[in-house]
C-alpha cells in the first residue's frame, strides 16, 4: 500500500475551508501515487478552540455521522479521487458529543472511532470501544491523540489484528512537567520565511519533534505495527503546532516525514512482510498473560487533564 499522511493549518470552525484543503491535499496525494490519505484530529472543524465553546456552541458545531454534511462531503472527495480518506470532526449522537475520526471510501463510511480519552472540552463524552477494520487488504486501527499515550490502547488494538494504526493528533508545543516543553512563541512562526532555522529549532527540539521521538517510534516497534502519525502545522486555535506528520514502520524507523511549514503530504510504501519480521511481532507471540492479566485489569481512576489545562479545569 502507498500510504499518505497530511498536515495543514486549519481554520477554527470553518468546515468549508478545512474540507477544501482536505480535497486539495487528497488530489496531491493521488498525483503522487497514494492509495489512502490520513488527516489530523478534528481536521474538519479544528481542535483547540473547542475548549472555549459552551454546550450550545459545541452542539452547533457537531454533526451526525455518517449522515451529516461533512462526512458526506468527505465521501464525495473519496469518490472523486477513488481513494479512502480519513479525517476528524465533532460528532453528536443520542444527546452526546464525541471527538470522532472516520474512514470513508467512495462507497461510504467504513470505520468510525470515538476518542477514548477526550479532555479538550468537558462536554465531550469518551468513546468506549476499539476500532479495527479492513482497508485495501490491510487490518487497520484508529487511536486519536491521547489514546496513543496509553500504551494499553495500542497493544489492545494490535492484538485485535491491526497492522497499521492511524494516529491523528493535535499535539506538541504545550507546557509540561518535562523539562524543555512549552509553547512556541508566535514570533518564530511570523518570521518563518525570513528565519526558518529558528522556527525549525523550536519545532524539532523538546517542545515538538524531540518529544515525539521519545515515544512514538516505541509504539510502532513494541507492537510490530506501522504508524500513520498526523498533526497540524502552524496555528490550531491560539496554539502553534509543529506538524512533523510521519509514517513509521514496525521497526520504529521513520519512513518519511513532512519537514516543511506548509500544507503538505508525504507518501511511503508499506509492506505486509515487514510486520511479521519485526521484533514487536515476536514479542507479542511471546507474551504470558497469566502473569499480568489481573494486574493490568485492576480498577483505576482515569485522569487525562494535561498540565496546560490544569488551571482552566479547576475553574470549570
Amino acid at each position: 500500500m502507498n500510504l499518505a499522511v497530511a498536515q495543514f493549518q486549519p481554520k477554527d470552525g470553518d468546515k468549508a475551508y478545512n474540507l477544501s484543503v482536505i480535497r486539495k491535499l487528497t488530489e496531491k496525494a493521488k498525483s503522487k501515487g497514494a492509495d489512502v490519505i490520513s488527516f489530523h484530529e478534528l481536521s474538519i472543524t479544528a481542535y483547540t478552540f473547542t475548549k472555549d465553546l459552551n454546550l450550545e456552541q459545541l452542539t452547533d458545531l457537531a454533526e451526525n455521522v455518517p449522515n451529516g454534511k461533512s462526512t458526506q462531503e468527505l465521501i464525495e472527495i473519496s469518490k472523486e479521487f477513488d481513494m479512502p480518506v480519513l479525517a476528524g470532526l465533532v460528532e453528536k449522537s443520542d444527546g452526546k458529543i464525541y471527538n470522532t475520526y472516520v474512514c470513508v471510501t467512495k462507497d461510504g463510511m467504513v470505520a468510525k472511532h470515538r476518542k477514548l480519552h477526550p479532555f479538550i472540552s468537558r462536554f465531550m463524552s469518551a468513546g468506549n470501544e476499539y476500532c479495527v477494520f479492513d482497508l485495501l487488504g490491510w487490518k487497520c486501527g484508529i487511536l486519536i491523540c491521547y489514546d496513543n499515550n496509553v500504551i494499553e490502547n495500542v497493544r489492545a488494538t494490535s492484538l485485535l489484528g491491526a497492522a497499521l494504526i492511524f494516529a491523528p493528533h493535535v499535539t506538541g508545543c504545550t507546557p509540561s512537567d518535562m523539562p524543555g516543553r512549552d509553547y512556541v512563541d508566535g514570533k518564530f512562526w511570523q518570521n518563518r520565511a525570513s528565519d526558518p532555522v529558528s522556527l525549525r529549532l523550536e519545532f524539532d527540539g523538546p517542545k515538538g519533534r524531540r518529544w515525539l521521538m521519545r515515544w512514538l517510534p516505541a509504539r510502532a516497534y513494541d507492537n510490530g505495527v506501522y504508524y500513520a502519525f498526523t498533526n497540524p502545522i502552524g496555528y490550531d486555535g491560539e496554539q502553534l503546532k509543529n506538524g512533523n506528520s510521519m509514517i513509521i514502520d514496525p521497526y520504529g524507523e521513520v519512513l518519511s516525514e513532512i519537514r516543511s511549514f506548509e500544507d503538505d503530504i508525504t507518501v511511503s510504501k508499506i509492506t505486509r512482510e515487514k510486520v511479521q519480521l519485526s521484533g514487536g511481532w515476536r514479542y507479542k507471540n511471546a507474551r504470558r498473560p497469566e502473569l499480568y492479566k489481573d494486574i493490568i485489569g485492576r480498577d483505576h481512576v482515569s485522569d487525562t487533564t494535561p498540565v496546560w489545562m490544569k488551571d482552566s479545569a479547576s475553574g470549570q
